[in-house]
């Protein structure tokens, strides 16, 4: 019995041992395992370092605006390309808006008009023809989104050189007969004049620089607007170039026409305005007055009755 309980004690002794040292062995190795870990990430190349490192716009957002870029382009016939590129070139090329942008536009707001008008749909739960109609509008909308907001820039940009182009061409009649040439008294307004004419003839001026031609850079500045005030002058002047006329006397009609249609336009909406102040006084103001004034008498009349 003393043998067998000391060959077990040292049987158990020597397991004991061996699992100790596998233990060690093991938790080593982990621990060896991480450190080649670390040693490798610090050892990392840049390249690797810098993808990993990079934010998340320019690893998810940017791919994805790549690739709803792509699909924006295959949608876009060449003749709506071409169609979006007057649509800038009549809202003034606004910063940071190019063909793709639009065309990506599109197909964002398709998917987001789309994803928002069936949410709203699920939130009414209404039938399935009401879902279909709202889906569709929704996306169409959305997919026409960019359009109908280059539309309103062109819209307001129009009504602001309709504004400013007659006074443009008074300092422009003023340039030319004080002895300086078209060219020059064209630089001299949009030199110290601002907003979209003083643009437009900044524009027409670096046409000319590159080697395109005046009357070209004209017909081009008319392309780019559907003022008729402008597109007369433009006309006048194309005319006054070919058969050698006098440009400042061109320049005196033009702008005594442009100062009296102005003045007839804001004739025109002064005679309006008694038609369009009706509306909100037959709707809102006569009510009110009547309730004041013959609401007495009503209480009055309802007392003596009941």
């Amino acid at each position: 019995m003393a043998l067998a309980l000391g060959a077990l004690l040292i049987f158990g002794a020597l397991f004991l041992a061996f699992a100790a040292v596998g233990g060690m062995t093991q938790e080593r190795s982990g621990v060896s395992r991480s450190l080649a870990v670390l040693q490798a990430m610090t050892d990392a190349p840049d390249e690797l370092k810098s993808e990993l490192d990079r934010p998340f716009g320019e690893r998810v957002l940017e791919p994805l605006y790549q690739r709803l870029q792509r699909i924006g382009r295959r949608i876009t016939g060449a003749d709506q390309v071409e169609r979006i590129r007057q649509r800038l070139d009549k809202a003034g090329n606004p910063d940071g808006w190019t063909v793709d942008r639009v065309a990506t536009g599109k197909v964002l707001g398709f998917i987001c008009g789309f994803v928002f008008a069936g949410l709203l749909a699920l939130m009414l739960h209404k039938g399935w023809g009401v879902t279909a109609v709202l889906v569709a509008g929704g996306a169409l909308f959305g997919f026409n989104a960019p359009s109908i907001f280059l539309y309103n820039v062109a819209l307001k940009r129009d009504q602001t050189m309709q504004k400013e182009i007659a006074d443009a061409i008074d300092l422009l009649t003023i340039s030319v007969e004080a002895g300086l040439g078209f060219d020059a008294a064209l630089q001299q307004v949009a030199r110290n004049t601002q907003g979209p004419v003083a643009l437009e003839f900044s524009r027409v001026l670096q046409e000319m620089q590159i080697g395109r031609g005046r009357t070209d850079a004209l017909r081009a500045l008319g392309d780019r607007t559907s003022i008729p005030e402008i597109r007369g002058f433009i006309s006048a002047m194309v005319q006054a170039d070919a058969f050698g006329i006098p440009i400042a006397q061109v320049l005196r009609v033009q702008s005594r026409e442009m100062r009296t249609k102005r003045r007839q336009r804001a004739e025109e909406k002064a005679a309006q305005v008694p038609v369009k102040i009706m509306v909100p006084v037959v709707l809102f103001i006569l009510p009110c007055l009547f309730i004041v004034v013959i609401g007495p008498a009503a209480i009055s009349i309802a007392r003596s009755f009941g």
